[in-house]
């Protein structure tokens, strides 16, 4: 197999043809030349929109499906158990290239007022000033900075959370699945990220002591997230 990304074209030397047959022959020859040199620059072009095409095609360019996408999360309650909820409706849009993790960068959008706990009160609380204010907040974006490679298919994450109208830095662990295809021959990639974050970092603070001593809410929030994403066929 021939690696096209080292291929090189040079014409040069299509501009020498001997001086016994340029004396001789002088306008076979100046055509000569002339043919020569056009068909080696078209070819010489040809490989280099072969080459962008390979290298393009090495970061992929995904779109992430939110019917198959979630945001998972838990909170410490009472500090006896926890509670569990998530988000849906994730949009975005991820470059990656397993090779070159450079040029992995991802961006992602959460509808916060999609967040569900299975309790419908609760939840309206969630959406209320106290908590997500999801008035003035409706969505939660993450831009990423930086990717580490920690193994096959494994590297961590760095980027920008906003929420709740700060932005901090987080690090999340990536571990992703190999690409395929679907039946009806998109390629699909997909990828399960986890860390944690500070719920009081983004200035969600509300809290009550309870009369044994603690608090009602913990402030570690551990975050999962289940991503599919999809390339349409050429």
């Amino acid at each position: 197999m021939v690696d096209v990304r080292s291929m090189k074209v040079d014409c040069s030397g299509f501009g020498f043809i001997s001086a016994s047959a340029g004396s001789e022959y002088p306008l076979a020859v100046a055509s000569a030349r002339k043919f020569l040199l056009a068909h080696c620059v078209k070819f010489a072009a040809a490989v280099a929109l072969l080459l962008s095409s390979v290298n393009a095609g090495l970061a992929k360019d995904w779109t992430i499906d939110p019917a198959h996408s979630s945001a998972e999360f838990s909170i410490r309650h009472m500090m006896v158990s926890n509670v569990r909820g998530g988000f849906s409706n994730i949009k975005g849009e991820i470059n990656y290239d397993e090779k070159d993790l450079n040029k992995t960068h991802v961006r992602a959008t959460i509808d916060v007022s999609t967040i569900n706990t299975k309790e419908p009160a609760r939840d309206e609380h969630l959406r209320s000033p106290e908590f997500f204010d999801v008035s003035k907040f409706p969505t939660m974006t993450f831009e990423s900075k930086k990717a580490i490679a920690k193994g096959p298919r494994k590297f961590q994450l760095e980027g920008d959370l906003t929420l709740h109208g700060v932005s901090k830095l987080v690090t999340l662990d990536v571990e992703t699945s190999p690409e395929i295809k679907d039946m009806k021959g998109n390629e699909r990639i997909g990828a399960t990220a986890t860390g944690k974050i500070n719920r009081k970092d983004f200035g969600i603070t509300y809290n009550k002591i309870l009369d044994g001593g603690g608090v009602a809410l913990g402030e570690e929030i551990p975050i999962v997230l289940e991503i599919e994403a999809s390339k349409p066929k050429l």
